[in-house]
């Protein structure tokens, strides 16, 4: 992992790229989470300045897209939908059989840094309820067998 100073060099760096860009906050969050693979606390300062916001305003921001995370992911992210399709066809028990099986809560990272589990509202794959995501890949009409084989490397 890179120190703050190589952070903020980069940031910067990142930042000054995307002058003059209108609308530029989120190009730069995914140019700095890109780089690092999350969003750091320590670009957040020039991040905010760079596009002209606060530091609240910047979090709100990185808080409300799922795609940006401040910490860093396992290697192994799972996403499960939690859209109502999905809950209707049984997302819940998938959802609850999942977290057992992984020994992890929502956002939650597995202590060796392996996995990340996710919450997301919408997989597109309504129409295969319930539906989950391992490391990118879709699956639909899922299962927790599958889900937990699928991170383990197995056939989905």
């Amino acid at each position: 992992m890179p120190d703050d100073h190589a952070i903020l060099t980069r940031t910067a760096e990142i930042v000054q790229a995307h002058q003059g860009v209108e609308g530029a906050l989120l190009p730069m969050l995914h140019a700095v989470q890109a780089e690092f693979g999350h969003v750091p606390q320590a670009a957040m300062p020039a991040l905010a300045a760079g596009a002209g916001v606060t530091r609240a305003e910047l979090h709100g921001v990185v808080s409300f897209y799922h795609d940006f995370r401040e910490v860093p992911a396992g290697a192994t992210v799972v996403r499960l939908c939690r859209a109502e399709a999905c809950q209707a066809m049984g997302g819940d028990q998938l959802a609850a059989q999942v977290q057992a099986q992984l020994g992890l809560g929502w956002h939650d990272t597995s202590a060796d840094g392996a996995v990340t589990l996710e919450p997301v509202f919408c997989l597109g794959l309504c129409a295969c309820a319930p539906a989950a995501q391992v490391a990118g890949r879709l699956i639909g009409r899922a299962d927790a067998a599958r889900v937990v084989a699928a991170v383990a490397g197995g056939q989905a």
